[in-house]
């Protein structure tokens, strides 16, 4: 089920019925450009059958004239009865071509550059020169068997009349499509949708498009483009690509079938070639990237999480088995008691109505700065605040706590606490780390006669950042022999281990009252 705007079918009311659209994946080619991704053989081929298995239809899986590793990936992706056709990059120069025929794949991606700044200072040759050696390459590869598509690189910025020009004399030499590279990611989708539609007038062959999102519209001008007429077009999984990336493949086939009806690949098996990508790559999609990022399908504010848990469309324009994603509701700092009491409900856990106001507050503190309570955590507050629950009346409570601590340092703490309703003390004291300091300076200030007879401390998830247990037995809180057991979770250690320490010491004062 989608839940798109219905303004999008009355703006495409007038647009022609788009029909077919090839998805050429470049994430071998133009997505291993990115600094810091280096594919081996076998990483290009395992990318290469998942892509092929998602359906993509064009595998542009490498440049075959760079070196020996790209040939052969292509000559065993050539013979591997794919269902893509498999295509090599090359320029527009024979030997290039024949590095492709060599492979025994069947389509070449040849371009040259046509704008002026790129004539001027990279190719230093002049418009009639380009146009001959790009007829010339075209001419060539064709003359060998192989399907052709031909690339004006820097198309966004190159005069329109050239590109005409150009374009018409490929078509003639026997090109089977063009395609209108966005190389520098300058383009607008309004001026793109009227560059595609001047060329759609002017060929006849398909026109394909290859979008850069260095000012953050890749994707948007791909659709623009498919809007004027464009029928093949250039993507990367998770938006891959040299400097700020390459329309995403998976926002490009979201898009086309939530708005156009068009289903380009198998939608659900987007989620696991994203992360097959991210892990083989080692190139990690931005959380807030769309339909594939962790945040995606996740849910933290209170509002929202209501809203999703009646009608999950409330907050997300689609579900997300369609792209095979799961949806996650956080535990964090904006979440409500909707959120969490959904959250127990899943975990199978029973908690007091009448405590969640408290559960609620604790989260809130505990996820300050932006951390994720997740369930073994959230479980462990759950625990926690049901276990204090017969010692709600306090008999001592801690004013204040200071410790000093550091490499080298003695440890100091000072505590203040006031017994019963009046009794306010003061006391300091070092110990042998800042954990030993505050439960001395509180045994201080309360009675010298305390011991711990047992601590015990604990990370929830054995993270860096998780939420820690501290479970303390304490004797002596009334010079009886008594022991006395507290429990306190927390983010902070020496805050919990204090948090456990009061926790017992207020239980024997109320087992000395309840007797």
């Amino acid at each position: 089920m989608l839940a798109v705007s219905p303004y999008n079918q009355l703006a495409l009311s007038g647009v022609g019925r788009i029909k077919d659209i090839d998805i050429f994946d470049t994430t071998l080619r133009d997505g291993e450009q990115v600094p810091g991704i280096a594919l081996s053989r076998d990483d290009k081929i395992r990318i290469a059958l998942a892509l092929d298995d998602l359906g993509v239809d064009i595998l542009e899986a490498g440049f075959a004239a760079s070196g020996k590793m790209e040939k052969e990936v292509l000559t065993k992706l050539g013979k591997s009865n794919l269902d893509a056709q498999v295509c090599s990059l090359a320029r527009a120069v024979k030997s290039d071509v024949d590095a492709v025929i060599d492979t025994g794949i069947g389509m070449v991606h040849t371009f040259i550059a046509t704008s002026d700044l790129h004539m001027e200072y990279k190719l230093k040759m002049s418009p009639e020169q380009v146009k001959s050696k790009a007829v010339e390459v075209v001419e060539y590869a064709k003359a060998h068997g192989l399907k052709v598509q031909f690339s004006c690189e820097d198309a966004t910025r190159s005069d329109l009349g050239f590109l005409k020009e150009i374009l018409t004399e490929v078509q003639d030499a026997g090109a089977d499509s063009v395609n209108i590279p966005d190389t520098v990611g300058v383009i607008i989708p309004r001026a793109m949708s009227y560059l595609i539609g001047e060329l759609k007038n002017t060929l006849s062959i398909p026109i394909s498009v290859h979008c850069h999102n260095d000012m953050g519209l890749a994707v948007a001008n791909s659709i623009a483009a498919i809007d004027a007429g464009a029928t093949i077009c250039h993507v990367c999984m998770n938006g891959i690509g040299e400097r700020c990336g390459n329309a995403a493949l998976e926002e490009i086939a979201v898009n086309l079938f939530a708005n156009y009806g068009i289903q380009t690949v198998d939608l659900s098996k987007i989620g696991q070639t994203s992360k097959l990508v991210e892990r083989v790559t080692g190139f990690t999609a931005a959380g807030n990237k769309p339909i594939v990022g962790k945040n995606a399908f996740a849910h933290e504010s209170g509002i929202h999480v209501h809203g999703v848990m009646n009608n999950s469309l409330t907050y997300e324009p689609f579900k997300p088995e369609l792209v095979g994603a799961d949806r996650a509701i956080v535990i964090g700092k904006h979440s409500g008691a909707h959120s969490i009491q959904g959250r127990l409900d899943v975990l199978g856990v029973r908690f007091p109505a009448e405590q969640m106001d408290e559960l609620l507050e604790t989260v809130k503190k505990i996820a300050i700065g932006g951390k994720m309570i997740d369930d073994a955590e959230l479980l462990a507050i759950v625990d926690n605040i049901m276990w204090k629950n017969d010692t709600k009346t306090k008999m001592v409570s801690l004013d204040e706590l200071t410790v000093l601590t550091g490499k080298n340092t003695t440890s100091a703490a000072v505590v203040t606490v006031t017994i019963g309703n009046s009794d306010k003390r003061t006391a300091a004291d070092v110990g042998v780390g800042p954990v030993d300091a505050a439960i001395n300076a509180i045994r201080k200030a309360i009675n010298d006669n305390i011991t711990m007879e047992e601590y015990k401390l604990s990370a929830i998830t054995g993270k860096s950042d998780s939420i820690c247990e501290v479970t303390v037995m304490v004797m002596n809180v009334q010079n009886d022999g008594a022991l006395s057991v507290g429990k306190a979770v927390g983010l902070d250690i020496v805050e919990t281990s204090v948090d456990a320490t009061m926790a017992a010491i207020n239980r024997d004062f109320a087992r000395q009252r309840n007797a």
